[in-house]
């Protein structure tokens, strides 16, 4: 006798129509989550064998005929992609190697899984009706550092299909993962005042979807609408006023994309103040590599005449010359967990995490020195 109405309801249908029957009915009809039958065919180290043997009666009974073989127990009649939305042009994720590692892991991700990777630039989506992201043909969505009030992130989530945040404010029932940004930055304005620095620059990457290279006063830095750019300048501005050095008095300039040109011009105005700025935090290490090219044009030498400090340690970090004292962050890992978030999702499964935040440190290299200025 059939003790579940439900699972009874469900064979009667998948018979009658000839459809696959789903991973859900299977369930049902063993009492089990959806979860515990994805397990019996993807992970069998994970259960019994007797409980193995029940769900695979059970899809056979229903006519369930297991995870389809090129999406690895994804659903049946989806497009086998996931979009990765990210704020700038789409050479970026070819460009940056903080952009690279993290898409890096995300493929990974998707390799596992056999899907699919749909890059969608925001910034070449600028012009454009975000409507045409209601027909990107994917699963789900990776959203990755855009604007709190950029139109293409509520088309996104509009389409109510699963979506992982990152480096994102959180949404609440969206999946997220990201750093604590504010108490990195801190300790790498931390370890400049360590070493007796007290006249401050700020190179930072854009605020805003809208930016434009130059100064930016305090009230535009607090209305950042980028999560890291507002988290990383509070986090330095923290640690300078607690060693008493006003944040009033901290020049920083902002550049329009995150590419080592726009901190050029950030040299040329910042080492031109007086007094000259002894040490320099930038928001990534992009940034400081510009910035520190244009120190040597100008005659100067890092560490002797100007400390800088970065944020991201990319593999060129170690080997620049000098090489650069950064902040690291896991940019291969964050991507993969990211996809591997968003895959359980597609699986209807509950992702093993939902709220993660990563772990940083300060990598103390040749390009910050103690001053006696």
């Amino acid at each position: 006798m059939d003790i579940n109405p439900e699972s009874s309801k469900a064979r009667q249908t998948s018979r009658v129509s000839g459809r696959r029957a789903t991973l859900k009915e299977v369930a049902a009809e063993v009492g089990v989550s959806r979860a515990t039958v994805s397990n019996a065919y993807n992970r069998p180290d994970q259960l019994s064998e007797e409980l193995r043997v029940r769900v695979f009666e059970a899809a056979r009974r229903l006519g369930y005929a297991g995870p389809d073989p090129t999406a690895r127990g994804l659903r049946k009649q989806r497009t086998g992609a996931i979009g990765a939305l990210y704020t700038d042009r789409l050479s970026y994720a070819f460009a940056d190697p903080a952009a690279v590692m993290f898409f890096e892991g995300v493929s990974v991700a998707t390799e596992e899984a056999g899907l699919g990777l749909l890059l969608i630039p925001g910034g070449s989506l600028g012009q454009r009706d975000p409507e045409i992201l209601m027909s990107a043909a994917v699963d789900g969505f990776v959203i990755f550092c855009m604007a709190e009030d950029d139109p293409l992130v509520e088309a996104t989530l509009r389409r109510q299909m699963p979506a992982v945040l990152v480096d994102q404010p959180p949404i609440e029932g969206v999946p997220s993962i990201g750093i604590d940004d504010e108490a990195a930055a801190r300790l790498a304005a931390e370890h400049l005042t360590s070493l007796g620095h007290r006249s401050f620059g700020v190179v930072s990457f854009d605020l805003d979807k809208d930016s434009k290279s130059g100064f930016a006063d305090i009230d535009k830095q607090h209305a950042a609408t980028y999560l890291p750019s507002r988290a990383r300048l509070r986090g330095y501005e923290s640690a300078l006023e607690a060693a008493g050095i006003s944040w009033a008095d901290v020049p920083v300039y902002e550049c329009a994309e995150n590419v080592p040109g726009m901190a050029a011009e950030a040299a040329e105005a910042l080492l031109a103040l007086a007094p000259r700025p002894t040490a320099i935090i930038a928001t990534s290490d992009q940034l400081a590599f510009g910035f520190m090219e244009a120190v040597k044009k100008a005659g100067l030498s890092i560490p002797e005449d100007i400390s800088v400090v970065g944020f991201d340690d990319v593999p060129e970090a170690a080997r620049a010359n000098p090489p650069l004292t950064t902040i690291h962050q896991p940019h291969v890992e964050k991507g993969l967990r990211a996809g591997r978030m968003l895959i359980a999702q597609l699986r209807e499964e509950e992702p093993p995490e939902t709220q993660v935040l990563l772990p940083t440190r300060l990598v103390v290299r040749g390009s910050a020195a103690r001053t006696d200025h």
